[in-house]
């Protein structure tokens, strides 16, 4: 039977965040395509976490620095490493090619890190976003060297395959754009809908372990808000998301009409009860669980340049992209009163998600480029020269520091 090993960086949480809604989604992807999968993981496992046993996945906890990890996928012994984040091949990628060397490594970035957080320093000081800060970053050296020294890396966002490719000079055969593998929008989910007469209120909705959710809250917060209550003087905004701090918490104000709520049990249901939802992004990467989980509910979104970064191609967005703020909160007023804006951007939600997210259409793809680079694989590393060289240079460096904590541990 073929074996996956997939590492991931924390447990899988799908009502947390996009990122294990999206891991989700890859484990589903490989159960029905008859693969033995084993998830294993050196983090704490939250409540929140879902027992992947119940899905037929074995789970092993597994420690960093520690030649424990050398026994288990020697036994193991499996046709595919995914590393979910670059974080664990940096910590694991070497054990994997020393122990399973004729193992597929596969990197599943999530979003690029580098990218997130470079935007990130260059907004609080207040710069403009340069491609030559990225070059200069750390975290980008880290990102790339991880990407070149796997087999294959998904990449999740249209923009970030462009900026691999065009900045960073990544060949192409090391790269596959596999977004969000969602459920086509048919007739019978969208007569399933609540009409725009039985909405109400906006709504937000993000986990706030991650920094451009909670920066988005306090834009709404501090600028927005008020500018869209002045149009509309009974309209709520229900803020959700895993992880609300008590910054988050201390923004809740009933007389406003701005309400933190906390935790979604059913993120689904609270979107599809919402008339809009408002992500005002201003730094991240990747793509956005939220917006995606907007147009899966039929409804209409108002977000930044940033937010609709590379999700929806040359298709027009559902609602408006909009980065100056009382513009977006003109727009967002706009959309909440309009019937027949509401409407028509509802159909534009369910031509993304139906042309770009189809599971059916996407999932086969990728697992016969999977099949054909196991075929080839000699040709395929051969070939990938600047992999082979780092691989060989990290085996060294990482495996003696690691092997030196190992020591010091003990």
């Amino acid at each position: 039977m073929k074996q996956l090993l997939i590492i991931g960086y924390v447990w899988v949480e799908p009502n947390s965040s996009a990122a294990g809604s999206r891991m989700l989604q890859l484990i589903e992807l490989f159960l029905k395509n008859n693969y033995k999968i084993t998830f294993a993981s050196p983090a704490q496992k939250s409540e929140k976490a879902i027992h992947l046993t119940e899905l037929g996945v074995d789970e092993r906890s597994i420690e960093l620095n520690n030649t424990s990890f050398d026994d288990f996928i020697s036994d193991l012994n499996p046709s595919i490493v995914l590393f979910d984040r670059f974080m664990m091949e940096e910590q694991f990628g070497w054990r994997v090619a020393e122990n399973c060397p004729d193992a597929l490594r596969v990197l599943d970035t999530e979003d690029l890190h580098f990218l997130r957080k470079t935007r990130h320093q260059q907004l609080k000081k207040e710069e403009i976003f340069s491609t030559d800060a990225l070059l200069k970053s750390t975290d980008a050296k880290r990102e790339i060297a991880s990407i070149l020294r796997c087999d294959l890396s998904l990449i999740i966002s249209t923009y970030e395959i462009k900026l691999l490719k065009d900045v960073f000079k990544i060949d192409e055969n090391l790269l596959y754009h596999l977004p969000f593998l969602l459920d086509k929008i048919d007739k019978k989910v969208v007569n399933g809908w609540k009409p725009f007469e039985e909405r109400e209120h906006f709504v937000f909705i993000g986990n706030f372990f991650h920094a451009p959710n909670v920066d988005a809250v306090l834009q709404l917060k501090n600028y927005i808000w008020e500018l869209i209550r002045k149009e509309l003087p009974k309209a709520e905004i229900h803020i959700y998301g895993a992880y609300a701090t008590q910054q988050i918490n201390q923004l809740h104000n009933k007389k406003e009409g701005f309400i933190i709520k906390g935790f979604a049990d059913d993120a689904m249901q609270v979107v599809q009860n919402a008339k809009v939802v408002l992500a005002p992004i201003r730094f991240g990467a990747g793509i956005k669980g939220k917006l995606t989980e907007a147009m899966l509910c039929g409804t209409p979104s108002v977000t930044t340049t940033i937010g609709a970064e590379g999700m929806s191609e040359d298709l027009i967005w559902n609602g408006f992209v909009e980065d100056d703020f009382d513009e977006f909160a003109f727009l967002a007023a706009e959309l909440y009163r309009n019937k027949n804006s509401w409407k028509h951007y509802q159909g534009t939600g369910i031509e993304i998600i139906n042309n770009i997210y189809d599971k059916e259409k996407i999932s086969p793809l990728f697992i016969n480029l999977i099949k054909k680079i196991q075929e080839n694989k000699n040709t395929h590393r051969t070939q990938n020269f600047l992999g082979s060289l780092l691989q060989h240079q990290t085996l060294q460096a990482t495996k003696y520091m690691s092997k030196w904590i190992e020591v010091k541990n003990k």
